[in-house]
């Protein structure tokens, strides 16, 4: 039997059935309200389902994480970043045929249009990378305009892996520019965090060199950071697909989302935050300072707005951060040093505990990034590495069924009807 709800408002009551999940909260369907005159009031979403989705899963309370049905520790202990994009585009995980054709067409897809590199010449070497992928990937557009159908499910998928394959190259090419070196092309015998980290900070000319645990540590990143449900730049390229937009603009439209330090950049914040400390011998003295109401000051990467728990992904990078800081031989770095004061104070400190301000995922990212000699200026370049695979999939899902416009409603605050006075009358 369905469950319903009633609402009363003026004296007229409404019934708004109850839609069940099959993992989690159900939810109200208030879309009949607006028959009634009437719509809800929920700043930042926090109650609102915007959409149906058969891809992620998370339980903010428990502190789990779920790609299609599989938990997120599973995956980043046994997986790889190829094998969950394709897992999160298809929703199964492929057979070995599957995954060798997968692989092949990413490969395949890899290579930026030389004409199409010189994009990169309008911007000034100091510019942040996030800024030229942004403008690159909506660039992608006038390459594929006239051969992308949105209605077309093959053309989604070729799309799909497009994205998925270019943005390595499209993120090193702009790191490239911003340092004035030359752009090295993708190789094809590397895997998919090895081809990028050639790219990044290879040599023109010299056989590549990558180290397999700051590899295997940058793959685990990616599979971390693959999906996470209808977060803001999620919702974002959502919002953007819904106008039947260019996929590419549309995605462009998320990686704008996640520049923001409160989204994409915190584990940038996070190194920002430990560069003011400074030195382990005033952390102390910072932790103090936010636990003060009156300061401003705030630690960065401890929390997180869906875990009230702990952050599963931050359990799994926790792991790798120390096997990297280990194998780098870096403990001595100080701001390794203060990280490491950082979590210890955070994990013992009653103020923390009671809160749940667990380190989370950008904590540990930052550090392990921080430790593996990747410029700060890369990180979020990174998060959107990791997050491709889950805004093409959501868009794609999207598209798959029918939607509507996204066309959120308001309260308004401002003035009642009122009379135009002329210039001089005023």
């Amino acid at each position: 039997m369905t469950q319903k709800v009633t609402i009363t408002i003026d004296g007229k009551t409404t019934e708004l059935p109850v839609l069940a999940a099959t993992e989690g909260k159900n939810v109200v369907d208030v879309r009949g309200l607006i028959a009634e005159g009437i719509f809800t009031y929920d700043p930042g979403f926090l109650s609102t389902a915007s959409c149906d989705s058969k891809i992620t899963y998370i339980d903010g309370d428990a502190g789990i994480l779920m790609y299609r049905g599989y938990p997120i520790e599973q995956l980043a202990d046994n997986s790889n970043h190829l094998e969950v994009a394709y897992l999160l585009l298809n929703g199964e995980l492929p057979t070995p045929t599957e995954y060798e054709s997968f692989v092949a067409s990413i490969k395949g897809h890899q290579d930026i249009d030389q004409n199409f590199q010189g994009i990169f010449n309008g911007f000034t070497q100091g510019a942040h990378p996030m800024s030229m992928i942004g403008a690159a990937i909506s660039g992608l557009a006038s390459l594929y305009h006239e051969e992308t159908d949105i209605d077309n499910a093959q053309d989604r998928m070729t799309t799909a892996h497009r994205l998925i394959a270019k943005i390595p190259t499209l993120a090193a090419m702009a790191y490239k520019h911003g340092r004035g070196e030359a752009f090295i092309a993708p190789d094809d015998s590397l895997s998919y965090a090895e081809n990028f980290l050639n790219m990044c900070f290879g040599t023109a000319g010299e056989a590549p060199n990558v180290s397999p645990t700051i590899a295997a540590a940058m793959d685990k990143i990616f599979i971390l950071h693959a999906d996470h449900e209808q977060n803001a730049s999620t919702s974002t390229v959502r919002m953007a697909g819904s106008t039947d937009c260019n996929p590419y603009a549309a995605i462009a439209a998320g990686v704008s989302a996640l520049w923001g330090p409160s989204h994409g950049g915190a584990n940038e914040a996070v190194l920002d935050m430990l560069n003011e400390i400074g030195d382990e011998s005033r952390v102390e003295e910072f932790v103090n300072k936010a636990k003060d109401k009156n300061d401003p000051f705030k630690l960065m990467g401890f929390g997180h707005r869906v875990y009230k728990n702990f952050d599963p992904r931050a359990t799994v990078m926790q792991d790798s951060c120390h096997a990297v800081l280990a194998e780098q031989g870096v403990e001595d770095e100080p701001l390794l040093k203060v990280a490491q004061k950082l979590e210890k104070i955070a994990r013992e400190d009653s103020y923390f505990i009671e809160r749940k301000l667990y380190p989370n995922i950008d904590f540990y990212s930052g550090i392990t990034l921080k430790a593996v000699g990747i410029p700060t200026e890369l990180f979020t370049v990174i998060f959107t590495l990791g997050r491709m695979p889950g805004w093409i999939t959501h868009w794609n899902e999207m598209l798959s069924e029918p939607y509507k416009i996204a066309r959120p409603r308001q309260l308004y605050l401002g003035e009642s009807k009122r009379d135009f006075k002329n210039l001089a009358e005023r």
